[in-house]
């Protein structure tokens, strides 16, 4: 299965490594080695999570460039020490040792940096707005695209969409009970994490439910916005421009994840 795709829908994993996908996705005996290889055939995209627990070695990032087939894309969890600590604005630092940690070696294939944070942080409007006034629009020439991934219900407000959308920075679509779920479209992209797969489910989502996701990533990618999701606020009522899409299949039953993956992409087809 190809990576490259007409469309901007892209739709991925959350890493590569994996033990039970040896049983599961990989062919019997690949070596561990040839896992992205293989991976980054099967689907479009991949969210580095290693990047939210150390810093990565430029050449690491080279050599997930050159494993990986012209229009794929890794998407990066951003420092767990820019985003884990109380005042949100003393994160410059962080910020910054991790943006310039080669991490532009990626070029092309450098997707969305996404900004995690705990379940416990609430929103506090001028802290929060420090923080996003510390994050590069780019570096070293390339445009960096970031999404918030906010875990607490305070941030199910509408001052907190004005002000994402103020720093252009999108926000995290959940698919799931454990976090807030709102589909409110804040930046120029539609980054969603679904974490609802299920073991005994063969493709990790049941059909209709893979039907129905297929259905909201191509209204997104129209620049549309399904009206059946939750949210802060009432969609709009005209349809902005094109956008891209990018959906991993996170957590939940991880072992189902690539099955998930491919099913999507194969309804995208």
């Amino acid at each position: 299965m190809a990576a490259s795709s007409a469309t901007s829908i892209r739709v991925g994993i959350g890493g590569w490594t994996y033990e039970p996908w040896r049983s599961n996705f990989y062919p019997a005996g690949l070596p561990q080695s040839q896992e992205l290889h293989y991976a980054s055939r099967h689907t479009t995209a991949i969210e580095i999570n290693g990047t939210y627990y150390g810093t990565q070695k430029r050449e690491s990032f080279a050599r997930w460039r050159d494993e990986t087939p012209d229009g794929f894309v890794f998407s990066l969890k951003a420092t767990r020490y820019a985003t884990n600590r109380r005042v949100l604005a003393e994160a410059g630092d962080s910020i910054e040792r991790f943006i310039g940690s080669g991490l532009a070696e990626l070029g092309p294939k450098l997707g969305p940096i996404v900004w995690q944070f705990a379940s416990t942080k609430r929103f506090d409007p001028d802290d929060f707005e420090a923080f996003l006034a510390l994050l590069p629009k780019d570096v070293d020439g390339i445009n960096l695209r970031h999404v918030l991934d906010v875990r607490h219900e305070t941030f199910k407000t509408p001052a907190y969409l004005a002000l994402a959308r103020k720093y252009g920075a999108a926000t995290v679509f959940t698919d799931s009970d454990e976090y807030p779920s709102f589909a409110d479209i804040t930046g120029g992209f539609v980054y969603g994490r679904l974490m609802r797969t299920e073991p005994d489910v063969a493709t990790g989502y049941q059909p209709a439910a893979l039907d129905a996701i297929s259905a909201c990533a191509k209204a997104w990618g129209q620049g549309a916005e399904p009206a059946d999701l939750p949210r802060v606020e009432p969609p709009p009522a005209k349809a902005a421009a094109a956008r891209d899409v990018f959906l991993f299949f996170i957590s939940g039953a991880k072992e189902r994840a690539p099955a998930a993956a491919m099913a999507l992409i194969e309804r995208l087809a």
